[in-house]
Order: C-alpha cells, then sequence, then structure tokens
C-alpha cells in the first residue's frame, strides 16, 4: 500500500507491505520519506520480494500477477497512450497458456510461437512493436532480480525499410506555390512543416512564447496528441531549430498583430484535431498534380533537402532531434549523399550523335 503525506511543507510518501505466514500470522515491512510515487513503486515491489524471500516462498512472480505489476510500473513512467499500447498487446497477442506459467519458465521458444501466431494479423512493423514490449517487461524482471536473462533477448523480427516519399526543391516550390495561390487553410502548417522539420504534434503544440525573433530560433519541447493531449516531445527532450530569412518574414505576417505568449502559432483546424493532416494533405497533392505524399514526408523533405545542401549530418540530427545517428543515416541515404557522384568516375563513356556520324562506316548487315 502507498500513502502520500506532507512534512515541512513537502510531499513524501510511505510504502506499507504485508505478507502472511499462516492463517493468523503475518509479517509486515514499512518505509517513510520516499521523494516520488514512482520511486515508490520501486520500493514496495522491493519490499514485496524480501517478505517472500523471509517466509522461505519463491517469489511468486508468475506471467499474470508480473504482467499486473508491469502496467503499474509501466503507468509511472511513461504517458497514457503508452499504457494502453501494453495493454492492448498484451490483451491481444499474449497466449493464454502463458498465464499458468511462471515467469522463469517462458523460453525464447514461447516468444517465437507467439510472434509466429500474430503474423496473419499483424505487420511486420506491429511484430515489431509487440516484441520490443514482451523485450521490456522480461527486461524489467532481469534488472529486479526475478529472471537471470531476458528470453526475448536473442529474438527478432525483421521489419523491411518503410518506404519514405520525399519532395525535391522544385517539388515543395510548386507544393507551397500552389498552396499559397488557392489559400488553402494548411498552407501555414506545410510551410512550417518543411522550413523546420517539426512532426505534426510539436507543430499543432506550438507557441509565439516558443519564437524568439531576435535570435531566430524556436524552442521545441512539447507535443500535442490526441490521446495525451500536452506532453513532452517525442524523445523526451528539448531542442532549438534556427529561422531562415524567408521563414522569419513568413512568421511575422502569420503573427501580423501582437498576441499573449500563450496563442498558438499554427490554425488548429478541425481535421488537424482528428488526426486527418495526411489526408488533407494527399487530397491535395493529387487534385494539384503534385507527388502525393504524408504529412510525416514533409519532416522527411525537410531533412532530406538539408542533407543534400550539404548540412552537416550532426547539425540535422540535432535539428530534428534524432539521438541515435542511423536514425538519420537512413535519411542520408534517400537523399544520396552518401553516393553522389561516385559514378563520375566510370572510364568509359556514351558516344554522342556527332562522334557516331563522323567515325560512321559502311556496312551492309543485309543477308547475302
Amino acid at each position: 500500500m502507498i500513502k502520500s503525506y506532507i512534512k515541512g511543507n513537502k510531499k513524501y510518501y510511505e510504502v506499507f507491505v504485508s505478507e502472511r505466514i499462516s492463517n493468523k500470522k503475518q509479517i509486515s515491512k514499512r518505509k517513510r520519506g520516499i521523494n516520488s510515487e514512482r520511486e515508490a513503486k520501486q520500493v514496495e515491489f522491493e519490499l514485496k520480494t524480501e517478505l517472500q524471500n523471509i517466509v522461505n516462498k519463491v517469489p511468486s512472480w508468475n506471467w499474470l500477477n508480473w504482467k499486473s505489476e508491469i502496467i503499474t510500473r509501466v503507468s509511472a513512467k511513461f504517458k497514457k497512450a503508452t499504457v494502453q499500447n501494453y495493454e492492448s498487446y498484451i490483451k491481444k497477442w499474449v497466449p493464454k497458456e502463458w498465464d499458468s506459467k511462471k515467469l522463469d519458465q517462458i523460453q525464447a521458444h514461447d516468444i517465437y510461437k507467439a510472434i509466429e501466431l500474430t503474423k496473419p494479423f499483424l505487420s511486420p512493423v506491429s511484430q515489431h512493436t509487440f516484441l520490443k514490449i514482451l523485450k521490456r517487461i522480461f527486461q524489467e524482471a532481469v534488472e529486479c532480480g526475478i529472471l537471470n536473462a531476458n528470453p526475448a533477448k536473442s529474438v527478432s523480427v525483421q521489419v523491411p525499410e518503410s518506404n519514405k516519399k520525399v519532395l525535391n526543391t522544385s517539388e515543395v516550390d510548386d507544393l507551397l506555390f500552389k498552396a499559397k495561390e488557392y489559400n488553402h487553410r494548411f498552407f501555414p502548417i506545410w510551410c512550417l512543416a518543411v522550413k523546420t522539420g517539426m512532426r505534426s504534434g510539436e507543430l499543432y503544440a506550438l507557441t509565439w512564447g516558443d519564437v524568439d525573433f531576435e535570435r531566430n530560433l524556436i524552442t521545441v519541447s512539447k507535443q500535442w496528441t490526441k490521446k495525451d493531449g500536452l506532453t513532452a516531445t517525442k524523445n523526451r527532450g528539448n531542442r532549438i531549430v534556427p529561422i531562415s530569412q524567408d521563414l522569419n518574414k513568413f512568421l511575422h505576417e502569420l503573427k501580423q498583430v501582437e498576441t499573449p505568449n500563450s496563442d498558438p502559432v499554427l490554425p488548429r483546424l478541425v481535421e488537424w484535431t482528428h488526426g486527418e493532416q495526411s489526408k488533407v494533405l494527399r487530397e491535395f497533392c493529387k487534385a494539384t498534380n503534385i507527388k502525393e505524399v504524408k504529412f510525416h514526408d514533409l519532416r522527411a523533405t525537410f531533412i532530406t533537402n538539408m542533407l543534400s545542401q550539404g548540412v552537416p549530418l550532426v547539425k540535422v540530427m540535432s535539428i530534428v532531434g534524432h539521438k541515435k545517428m542511423e536514425t538519420t543515416d537512413i535519411y542520408l541515404r534517400l537523399a544520396g549523399v552518401d553516393i553522389k557522384g561516385a559514378t563520375d568516375a566510370l572510364t568509359y563513356t556514351v558516344p554522342t550523335a556527332k562522334e557516331v556520324h563522323d567515325n560512321v562506316i559502311s556496312v551492309n548487315f543485309s543477308k547475302a
């Protein structure tokens, strides 16, 4: 049991756990002065394990009660959408026979079998997500000393690289020109997307307080999602996006009049709020004969165009918020920067029409 209390104007947590030795006798442990609810949940688990060891029990962690414990832990660590994701995958795709298994009885072949059963119903990407969840669940048990090794560690799912589409410079110009020409309601949103590389939720959460006109910088510190509302960014970090000269001019035009710092920079359109921004963009591209792309492809377009113009990989990573270089490497390959000019080394050439004409030899290829 976890309870909070106030001491010296500061909030603390107290943990109390008990274990029954027989029908009449119980033993208990209590700890006070814990600084956070998350830490209290960890202490609660540790005290439970201590008591179970005291009464000479093997900790009774089977899959059924461990998955309940995991949901509690995930709820303390992550946002609501992540918790729902865990609950959904566990409920739908973990085999029912696992409920009767002790945690240390679940082996790699059980993981393989569980993944195999999902193949008729889940895409490789979703299978990979399911496996990631299982790996995290068992790794938590390893870190708590319940398991010696993670049975899912050696299991893998092959996921084909997603087919990202990007617009080249002229196609971006075409998109923005036509959107401006038709006075499309999404024009300012698309404009900021291709000029900053920000994610849809980050753009939705952007306020004028995040825009520093003096230093020409945008601070990206939050995002908005349908499930969780306003939260930290995807990687939970803040980053800075430089404002180009033409974007600076556009933002000033967009602002027009002084507004409170809490006001959103971009219009909160109904389709955007309902998550239909990709549908709107595809429909516009189709109607105006522009290559059809999804909203997130505008971020890919920003990244590949930056790389194509010679902006160093490390700078691009910093601007778009990539923590791992291999993530940005995908866009490097998509931009073709790493192989550009390689075929110039070929020593043979394509003959021109003039060269052929000057060296023409009359040959009769007709049959004798």
